[in-house]
């Protein structure tokens, strides 16, 4: 089956981008009740997913010098990303789907450039074996 089946297109999705600041990060995340969300460069290229535990922890580390009010001075790239959230390309088959869902709670989805077009989540993907093995026992 075709991927393009389950995306969540690009502009459906709340994303940051490299120059996005701390605030703005913890700020989006909050407003959506996310814990997680797609990183972009200025470009439209992926390059990760920023979490909840991501900017917690550089606040953590930053031994006070980051705190909510100084928060507007960090951006993104500067940030190190943890969550080594891997991207599919849309020709991928639903075998690479279903192996990255089992440890991501979204998979991005890139084109040939590698430019982000959307997501996969994990509730689609779960979605969609529930109904093939329920169609078996039929």
């Amino acid at each position: 089956m075709n991927i393009a089946f389950f995306l969540l297109p690009k502009n459906e999705v709340v994303c940051l981008t490299q120059e996005s600041t701390l605030r703005q990060a913890l700020e989006r995340m909050e407003y959506h009740r996310y814990t997680s969300v797609p990183v972009l460069t200025e470009d439209g290229e992926y390059v990760g997913t920023c979490t909840e535990g991501d900017l917690l922890w550089f606040m953590k580390n930053s031994s006070g010098k980051t705190t909510f009010e100084t928060a507007s001075k960090v951006v993104l790239k500067d940030i190190p990303l943890r969550s080594a959230n891997k991207p599919v390309r849309i020709d991928s088959n639903m075998e690479d789907l279903i192996s990255l869902a089992k440890v991501q709670n979204f998979v991005p989805v890139v084109d040939d450039m590698n430019k982000f077009i959307g997501i996969v989540r994990r509730s689609e993907i779960i979605g969609y074996c529930e109904k093939r093995v329920f169609a078996n026992k039929v």
